[in-house]
């Protein structure tokens, strides 16, 4: 972190920036898309930039706007199946466990 910037620790995230990563575009790479499917992409980045508790309220807004829990990346994995090796992954694999019908 550049020194003339402060850590910020237990921000509070409204509604209205929970679903903002609704909104997130594809990543890309060399002007182009990465593989797989956009719903996994939407998934991963907010797996990487939310607290559970928030996980937790974006997943409702991701189930109720339609997009899919079983989205898959150019490996054919779902965001559980990449969660895997994660030491501190466990929360956000449950949450998505206890989400799907």
């Amino acid at each position: 972190m550049r020194p003339d910037k402060q850590k910020v620790i237990d921000e509070i995230w409204d509604d209205a920036r929970v679903r903002s990563f609704l909104s997130k575009a594809t990543p890309t790479q060399f002007g182009e898309a990465l593989p797989g499917e956009t719903d996994f992409h939407l998934l991963r980045n907010a797996y990487y930039a939310m607290r559970i508790d928030d996980f937790k309220r974006f997943i409702d807004y991701y189930i109720h706007d339609g997009h899919k829990l079983d989205a898959k990346n150019e490996n054919g994995l779902t965001l559980i199946d990449y969660l895997q090796p994660h030491k501190k992954a466990a929360p956000f694999i449950n949450a998505l466990k206890q989400a799907a019908p």
